[in-house]
């Protein structure tokens, strides 16, 4: 977060110390990104931006206080006006709720007008997973066995892939790892740091680990324990979009769609789990969800799946369709 994104603050003084207060609280309380702090901040500036020109103003404590859920709407309305999707409204309303939520929590007053304002509809989308023999094929060495890179290069994607396929990690926790932290042969847990800086803890299957050990193996560089697991070319720690392009290649060459992405395997890794009778709950453990409900849409892409092979397959699906 930058100092100059709070000096251009749009607002009277009492505003501004409070939004220095609020993100603060955001970064070291809540232990929020940067980029969903810097997400947050934006939306708070935004919206003050709008009021100095709704009040005439720039707006104080006490004029946030005296907003009504009209003016709340709006903004809403401008900001739909802009383009904004529903999506993007969401956030912005989530944002301005936890500012005034902060306002209220230290003394500030009680703005009540966002909490009154109901948030933008979105279209519920379902996770699109990988059918399992593709998803295996993403992370076979062999698949890339064409193109122009170095063996420890193919065993250094194939690695990253095994751990968010086999162990449900998102890319920015598999890459997070630490060289002491490898699940190598005979290390079947490992520990990792989710949102929030969440710890927690999934077992390392020996498909994980033997993946893992290849890419060691034939990797040219000495790692250190406390450095990166996963390098880059030039030994430095490997970006997300190196993996991300080796997938956008196997994927054209596998007849895939363009959903089957890395944090694709991670929905696969969920959705394949729960298909074989895994237990909710411990799903949600295992992906590092705050809330049962977020692991519970994998229920519905389950069910969607069913019903598609029924609909394919069954004959009196097929002669009703007929």
């Amino acid at each position: 977060m930058s100092d100059r994104s709070i000096v251009l603050l749009p607002a009277e003084a009492d505003v501004e110390a409070a939004y220095r207060d609020w993100l603060s609280g955001l970064a070291h309380e809540r232990r929020l990104s940067p980029n969903t702090v810097e997400s947050y901040a934006r939306d708070v500036r935004i919206f003050l931006a709008f009021l100095q020109n709704h009040l005439g103003k720039p707006a104080s404590l006490a004029d946030l206080a005296g907003l009504t859920p009209r003016d709340v709407r709006a903004f809403l309305a401008f900001r739909r006006a802009d383009g904004l999707v529903s999506r993007s409204l969401m956030r912005g309303l989530a944002a301005m709720r936890s500012f005034a939520r902060r306002l209220a929590r230290t003394g500030r007053g009680e703005a009540s007008a966002f909490a009154a304002v109901r948030s933008p509809k979105i279209p519920r989308s379902l996770p699109k997973p990988i059918a399992a023999p593709a998803a295996k094929r993403l992370l076979d060495v062999e698949t890339r066995d064409g193109e122009e890179r170095e063996a420890w290069v193919l065993a250094r994607d194939a690695a990253v892939l095994a751990l968010l396929y086999g162990c449900g990690l998102r890319i920015s926790e598999a890459l997070s790892l630490t060289r002491a932290e490898a699940p190598v042969p005979g290390v079947d847990l490992i520990e990792v740091t989710g949102k929030g800086g969440k710890r927690r803890q999934l077992p390392a299957i020996p498909a994980v680990q033997a993946a893992v050990a290849d890419y060691l193996q034939q990797c040219p560089y000495a790692l250190k324990d406390s450095g990166p697991l996963f390098v880059g070319a030039k030994g430095g720690p490997l970006n997300p979009r190196i993996v991300q392009a080796a997938v956008a290649r196997m994927r054209g060459g596998l007849g895939l769609p363009d959903s089957a992405t890395p944090h694709a395997l991670r929905h696969s890794f969920a959705t394949h789990l729960l298909s074989r009778g895994g237990d909710l709950r411990t799903i949600q453990e295992l992906l590092g969800h705050a809330s049962l409900s977020t692991t519970q849409i994998y229920t519905e892409v389950d069910a969607a799946r069913l019903a598609a092979i029924h609909q394919a397959f069954h004959p009196r699906a097929r002669a009703a369709s007929g």
